[in-house]
């Protein structure tokens, strides 16, 4: 099946040109059956009734046809509803030829075929469908089953037969083309604006994808530079424990030697994790395991507040541990980095629906609204220069979206600012299946 990104617009304005198409031949039936009945003129319904029943066959046809977009023998959509178009001009001239023919009001119907052509096919395609309505009106002249009640000299009693009709025809034909084209017209808007989101989330995911080439070559030219410090830290270690004994330079280098394998620890996993989304393997973890984690990360933070409510205590999440942690970590981070050094942060978790929400509080000056409206673009930040590189919440916020939740960020000025993921509740193996597949 062909996406509906990829449809074309009479692709999208097929399936409502086989409403169209049953509604037209509808109304010449009906129209054509309440002349003959109630306004006592004369017509030869059997004959009339075949064209719309050609339509409606060859709808039919259509209708199926418009379910069916990916048969490699298919004709362009454009060049179907152009066939389409002037098969139907085809059979309205034959009724008309056999109700009044160019006194017939209702020849304002070809409009409506040349309208929607003209929204939705080429040029050259509408300029021919022009052609032959003319074509068509202009045999009426010449052939035709005439009706005295329709032509302009006849003065029977009662109205003008033929204004009246002139009238029915043309709220018709407005009414069809306001319709149609309306609704044609407004999914193609919709077609726009779907097609605008996918531009903003491929331009979302560039972004991501060169922040990941970033990290894996800051990984690889770090490793250098980090062998190096071990092999002094060590050196300069065993020199404060043989050589000039000197506890407290003996425990700065072991100091150093720990924070180096930490940061080889992180580099390592940079550069062999780094080519692929976080979050790739989902693991069953239970919500108190992981705000314990958050809660030790933290704690060299400052004061950390947190409380589970009995609904979320014994829920278990299917996700990819290492990246939410890291991410909620970013958003305590984030928060303590915003308080005064006295004030303590806030950690709510909490069951809202089927997801888990994380509220994370902080008791700071707040954003303002324009800070509000860019929160989250890469490289953004409201931090003091050299402090921050903007790309915390940014990553937060498309984990959020990867996993099929959201992030969302309310401030107050002078007051403080709230952060909430939400995580899906349960993940079944279907799902999970889908959010590997890139």
């Amino acid at each position: 099946m062909v996406a509906s990104g990829s449809k074309t617009a009479p692709g999208i304005a097929l399936p409502w040109i086989v409403r169209l198409r049953y509604a037209i031949a509808a109304g010449q039936m009906l129209t054509a059956i309440l002349v003959d009945r109630f306004l006592g003129i004369d017509l030869p319904l059997g004959w009339m009734a075949v064209p719309p029943v050609l339509v409606a066959l060859s709808n039919l046809w259509l209708a199926k046809r418009s379910t069916v977009l990916d048969r490699p023998d298919r004709l362009a959509e454009s060049t179907l509803i152009g066939c389409v178009f002037g098969f139907d001009m085809l059979c309205l001239t034959a009724v008309l030829m056999l109700g009044g023919g160019p006194y017939n009001p209702f020849t304002l119907l070809y409009l409506v075929h040349i309208t929607l052509a003209a929204a939705i096919l080429t040029r050259r395609q509408t300029w021919g469908l022009g052609l032959l309505a003319c074509l068509c009106f202009a045999v009426l002249f010449w052939t035709y089953r005439p009706i005295p009640q329709l032509e302009m000299h006849y003065h029977g009693e009662g109205a003008n037969l033929h204004l009246i009709g002139m009238w029915v025809g043309f709220a018709i034909a407005s009414l069809l083309v306001a319709l149609f084209a309306g609704k044609i017209a407004e999914l193609l808007r919709e077609r726009e604006e779907s097609l605008l989101r996918m531009q903003e989330e491929l331009a979302k995911k560039d972004r991501l994808a060169a922040l990941v080439t970033l990290a894996a070559g800051a990984a690889h030219e770090l490793s250098t530079p980090l062998g190096t410090i071990a092999v002094i830290a060590k050196e300069l270690e065993h020199y404060a424990t043989r050589t000039v004994p000197d506890n407290a330079i003996a425990e700065d280098s072991r100091l150093v030697r720990s924070e180096v394998e930490r940061c080889r620890e992180i580099l390592t996993r940079m550069s062999t994790a780094g080519a692929e989304p976080a979050g790739e393997t989902f693991d069953e973890v239970p919500i108190p395991t992981l705000v314990k984690a958050i809660r030790d990360s933290a704690s060299i933070l400052g004061e950390l507040r947190f409380h589970v409510a009995d609904e979320a205590g014994t829920l278990s999440l299917k996700l990819p541990k290492h990246a939410v942690e890291q991410a909620l970590i970013a958003l305590v981070k984030n928060a303590f980095e915003a308080s005064h050094a006295s004030q303590p942060v806030e950690l709510i978790v909490r069951r809202v629906a089927d997801t888990v929400r994380f509220d994370v509080h902080d008791h700071g000056c707040g954003m303002t609204a324009d800070d509000l409206r860019h929160v989250g673009e890469p490289f953004f930040t409201t931090k003091e220069p050299g402090k921050g590189m903007g790309l915390g919440l940014f990553l937060v916020r498309t984990l959020a979206d990867r996993l099929g939740g959201r992030l969302t960020i309310e401030s107050t000025a002078r007051t403080g600012t709230s952060a909430s993921l939400e995580l899906p509740v349960l993940e079944s193996p279907e799902r999970v299946e889908k959010l590997r597949t890139p």
